[in-house]
């Protein structure tokens, strides 16, 4: 199972509320299961307020500084600020062009942030839903 730091939490929750109305998007890095780094991309989609698409050069420079870190991609992050509970959209799925990350979104149209996070097995046209933890302090 993931565990997520509340602080790595609060920074994804953080760039959506910043991003809002807009979709924010980002990468997750780390090793195995625990995740260590969030990294805030731009969302350049030309319709922002529905998708998303990284910038290049600040996904070029988010898995530059993951190898530097020696960390692995284990997901994606991005936000639907209009809904409380969220799922993959058709459009998610079809671009999912990562099936081994963790597809986390975060849902802003309510008093508490939700976060949830799915698998979408590339060209199977579906997603399932991960179980993951958030935690106060690292393991030790």
């Amino acid at each position: 199972m993931l565990t997520l730091l509340k602080t790595r939490f609060q920074e994804i929750v953080d760039h959506a509320r910043a991003e809002a109305p807009r979709e924010c998007c980002g990468l997750i890095g780390g090793n195995g299961e625990d995740i260590r780094t969030v990294y805030p991309l731009r969302n350049i989609a030309a319709d922002s307020l529905v998708t998303y698409e990284a910038a290049p050069e600040d996904l070029f420079a988010a898995q530059r500084a993951m190898r530097e870190r020696d960390e692995q991609l284990l997901g994606i992050y991005h936000s639907h600020p209009r809904a409380k509970n969220p799922e993959p959209s058709p459009t998610d799925i079809r671009l999912a062009y990562y099936p081994s990350a963790v597809y986390f979104i975060v849902g802003l149209d309510d008093t508490e942030p939700c976060l949830r996070a799915f698998r979408i097995p590339e060209r199977e046209g579906r997603w399932e839903q991960v179980e993951f933890e958030i935690i106060a302090a690292p393991n030790p």
